[in-house]
């Protein structure tokens, strides 16, 4: 059940952009005039925009790009993007860039109320999923996936976007209706204590500029209280053709989409007196910036630095090039904090070192070297911090070794070689958003081509002392900005300012030069030797072939075009840590870093230098009930990924000072945890789920104490040592005769014993009946709720279909009764999960966070519509709709690998038809109000039903 222990993600938490759905313009007037916009090379230096790309530009002044790009076939990807965030609004505005993108779901001259939601999700695009939009501080965005292959969709898609780019209504009572949701957002967003934290950030982050004062969620009492003119104004101001851009992507006539742009967006006009579009800075600073923080639901000890620079748009060859070395610095220095991190002894429990965007891209054109070190103490936390700022200091005073910079560059030079060989391969979505940038910050958008031959160009020509020289920027005497975060119970062991800028001051003193220990030696001594394949059976219908190998091991191959340079793979056998004794459980559920501390001769930071410049990777696992393998690859170096599968198996390393620094910092993290309450309530859910049975329950610092490392060493070995029922599934561009002998030696040469396994139900099951448990915990008006409805159950494919559409129509029952009719949540979610061993077993949860007045009511609301779809089954509309997304999902994901290789593995686990793909269509079919109504009755049954809340402390 869990344990993946990261410590934490380190960074700030400030929320700086709003996704959502929701926003629109007014109308503007232009004329027809049309450009193909392709940068022209500037003494052979600047970089040339793809020419494949169709970049115009109407009389109105708005942008459009278009490309053709058959990945997916038969979609297209739709954007509408404006320059216009929330640095635009005036001071009775702040929220109201936002508030508008809100309202462009509620609400156009062509789409009244919440017709265009209804309208594209009975197409099957999927509201939050595909549909969406975001605000940030100098732009928004309006996302809009859609098929091609209806040619009356496919041409509204653009009448849409043209709707929220010019024709959003703003009627009264829908802007009052959205006040509470979006008060609701920032309360789902924020109300701990990383919020508050970043609320006193913010002033030092951003001091001096306008940014601190326009987030783009806005003031609570100006959205509460603003009057319907504020919003209008700011649409009819701002929502205008020449600070707007269509971006189309996809498969289709590009003709015929500029006929459709022209068409739906030249009758935009821009007001005859447009406000100037005001651009903003963030102030240098001489002296360092130092803000100490605490609050009592943090943590971690954090202490963070930040260089500010400024930094420029890639624009040349030379832009390209210095953007490669930076890459390259920070893998290098990455490489680095990592093996540090590996010690017993490391001075940090994390550490990290990196040159990019200041804070995620915060301010446009503002770049900054930033560093971050955890500690386990508020008392060891300068000690930590001079850790990592020494780590910078060596990097400044002794740059790098050839040695680094060679494994750096064969990683980049991979990476190159798998693009290239792909780019016909490219997704659309993927191709928006470089386009999207193009329009927002002038990045370049080069075709992979020319990519391809600029990184070949620069790997060449970037030496040693190029990259040391650049990497000697980085720490500069200005635009110093030093915080510390912590929990408030160490407040007194904190270091002070002045402790912190003398840590700056003399991190450099007496350090030496850094030591390469890269093991020079192969992965495998010799090859193994190889068994046979002794069997063949083909599912000619799916396209699968099942190979027998003479170990007994089952291979299953599907062989596809999705994509040029792609493999992936997986296995599984039965057992996993269900095996474990009661005694010996919580070593066995720390399995995980048996392979996570390398393998054979080589821990992490060796096995990583030994494979640059290899795109093929292998591993193992233990999860509950299997174990197994997995990994991926280019064809070219699947052997390699063969070869890591094959020594995790036969050479597993038991690291004693990796296992012993791991579980040190899983300390730390058990001794904070408590303080947070969204993991008080995440262990309480974990506990009541699985009625409190010894296995399940959350780890505590005792059951630390009772880990071995032999004993999840020897049962890790144990998993492993006999491969015999091991089922491989592989799924890529390869060819069958050229994988057997591939297979015929690393996987057909794995140990067996031919013994018949199985996992064990050790009965941790749900309670029955109805429970109710209240947390009280947190300092803010935040409540979280989590309803379960659950049971035993058949599992197979036709009841599966039959839950399926009863979530999907109870979700939108819930999402239109506790959102848009409530006004009471912002994001409510439904769920459903289904598992069938070692018991099968469904569970539909509804959940969703909001203000403790309301929790009685919405949770009363909430199983109101579970009645009401269980007395009269869903609307004919929600039925449709299911229909509709599955249908389209379904079309995706057949031409996706890893939904192929998921699909097979889930199909052998569960002993199902492997054709069962095959009969979608039937099985949709059979969904009908009747019998959603027959499933809610049976399914939605309340006699098991658990109800979760987390509450602010009393």
């Amino acid at each position: 059940m869990r344990k993946n222990f990261s410590v934490l993600s380190l960074g700030l938490a400030v929320i700086f952009a709003v996704n959502t759905p929701g926003y629109a313009q007014k109308k503007t007037t232009v004329v027809k005039k049309t450009t193909t916009a392709v940068a022209k090379k500037v003494d052979g230096d600047l970089i040339p925009n793809d020419p494949n790309v169709k970049i115009g530009k109407l009389s109105n002044g708005l942008t459009y790009y278009i490309k053709k790009n058959t990945e997916p076939k038969k979609r297209a990807e739709l954007y509408l993007a404006t320059r216009i965030g929330s640095l635009m609004e005036d001071d009775n505005q702040q929220g109201l860039a936002h508030f508008t993108e809100h309202m462009a779901f509620n609400g156009t001259k062509d789409f009244p109320k919440n017709e265009m939601i209804n309208y594209l999700q009975k197409a099957g695009i999927r509201f939050g999923a595909d549909l969406n939009a975001y605000t940030s501080f100098d732009h928004t965005v309006y996302q809009l996936p859609i098929p091609t292959d209806s040619s009356a969709l496919f041409k509204n898609g653009f009448k849409i976007l043209a709707n929220w780019a010019g024709k959003i209504i703003m009627e009264g009572v829908e802007i009052d209706k959205e006040r509470g949701v979006i008060v609701e957002e920032d309360r789902e967003r924020g109300k701990n204590a990383q919020d508050r934290m970043s609320k006193q950030l913010l002033p030092l982050l951003l001091k001096g500029s306008r940014y601190a004062d326009r987030l783009p969620i806005g003031k609570i009492d100006i959205l509460n209280t603003f009057t319907h003119d504020k919003i209008r104004n700011f649409y009819k101001d701002w929502y205008r053709p020449n600070l707007q851009a269509v971006i189309a992507v996809g498969d289709f006539d590009v003709n015929e989409v500029e006929q459709l742009i022209k068409a739906n967006f030249s009758g935009l006009t821009n007001p005859a007196n447009p406000r100037p579009r005001p651009s903003y800075d963030l102030p240098d600073n001489k002296a360092p910036l130092v803000k100490i923080i605490t609050d009592p639901e943090q943590q971690y000890n954090v202490a963070q630095i930040m260089y500010k620079q400024r930094g420029n748009t890639t624009k040349t060859a030379a832009d390209y090039k210095k953007s490669i070395m930076y890459n390259m610095i920070n893998s290098m220095l990455g490489a680095r904090m990592q093996e540090i991190m590996q010690k017993e002894n490391a001075p940090f429990l994390q550490g990290q070192s990196g040159y990019g965007a200041y804070q995620g891209g915060l301010v446009p054109n503002i770049n900054a070297f930033q560093s971050a070190a955890v500690s386990k103490t508020g008392a060891t936390l300068e000690k930590a911090f001079t850790a990592v700022l020494a780590e910078n200091e060596r990097m400044n005073k002794y740059g790098f070794m050839q040695s680094e910079l060679d494994v750096a560059k064969k990683n980049i030079a991979a990476g190159n070689d798998v693009r290239l060989k792909e780019k016909d391969k490219i997704q659309s979505a993927t191709l928006v958003k470089r386009y999207l940038n193009n329009f927002l910050t002038g990045s370049i958008i080069p075709s992979t081509e020319v990519s391809y031959e600029l990184t070949k160009k620069a790997l060449a020509d970037i030496s040693l002392d190029q990259v040391n020289a650049l990497a000697k920027t980085l720490i500069t005497k200005e635009n110093q900005i030093i915080i510390v975060q912590a929990p408030e119970k160490e407040k007194a062991n904190l270091p002070t300012e002045a402790q912190l800028l003398a840590a700056l001051k003399n991190a450099g003193n007496n350090i030496t030069a850094y030591v390469d220990n890269t093991v020079d030696k192969p992965l495998l001594d010799k090859k193994p030797v190889a068994g046979k394949v002794v069997a063949e059976k083909k599912f000619d219908k799916i396209g699968v072939t099942e190979l027998t190998l003479s170990n007994g091991i089952k291979v299953l191959l599907k062989p596809t075009d999705f994509k040029n340079d792609q493999i992936v793979f997986t296995s599984f056998s039965k057992g996993g840590t269900s095996l474990a004794t009661d005694a010996n459980f919580k070593s066995a559920e720390m399995v995980s870093l048996i392979p996570q501390s390398g393998v054979g001769a080589f821990n992490p930071t060796q096995l990583n230098k030994l494979m640059a410049g290899k795109t093929g990777t292998g591993g193992s696992y233990v999860s509950d009930l299997y174990q197994g393998y997995g990994g991926s690859s280019t064809p070219k170096d699947l052997e390699t990924a063969f070869q890591m599968v094959y020594t995790y198996a036969t050479n597993p390393r038991k690291d004693v000072e990796l296992f012993n620094k791991s579980i040190s910092d899983y300390k730390v993290s058990l001794e904070n945890k408590n303080s947070n309450p969204e993991s008080v309530f995440s262990d309480t859910v974990q506990a009541v789920l699985s009625s409190y049975h010894k296995r399940a329950m959350p780890t505590t610092l005792a059951d630390l104490d009772k880990i071995s490392l032999d004993e999840a060493y020897n049962f890790y070995k144990d998993r492993f040592a006999d491969n015999s029922e091991q089922t491989f599934v592989i799924v890529g561009n390869f060819n069958i005769e050229s994988i057997k002998p591939l297979l015929e030696t690393y996987i057909a040469s794995l140990p067996a014993l031919n013994k018949k396994q199985n996992f064990v139900d050790n009965g941790i099951n749900s309670p029955k009946g109805k429970v109710s448990k209240t947390v009280y915990k947190g300092l803010e008006d935040k409540a979280e709720v989590q309803l379960y409805i659950h049971g035993d159950y058949n599992y197979d494919a036709q009841t599966n279909i039959q839950l399926n559409a009863l979530k999907a129509a109870l979700e939108n029952k819930i999402l239109e009764r506790l959102r848009e009719k409530e006004s009471g949540v912002y994001s409510p979610r439904v769920g459903l999960s289904v598992a069938k061993y070692p018991t099968a077993h469904y569970y539909f949860t509804i959940s969703f966070s909001c203000a403790t007045a309301n929790v009685e009511k919405l949770i009363a609301a909430a199983l109101d519509e579970v009645d009401q779809i269980k007395n009269n089954g869903a609307t004919v509309d929600d039925i449709s709709k299911f229909k509709s997304e599955e249908q389209r999902q379904v079309e995706l994901s057949l031409r996706d690998n890893s939904f192929w290789l998921n699909y097979l593995t889930n199909r052998l686990k569960y002993g199902d038809d492997l054709d069962q793909i095959l009969d979608i269509k039937q099985r949709l079919n059979s969904v009908t109000v009747e019998t959603s109504k027959a499933t809610a009755k049976k399914y939605l049954n309340e006699d098991n039903y658990i109800r979760l809340v987390l509450m602010p402390q009393k």
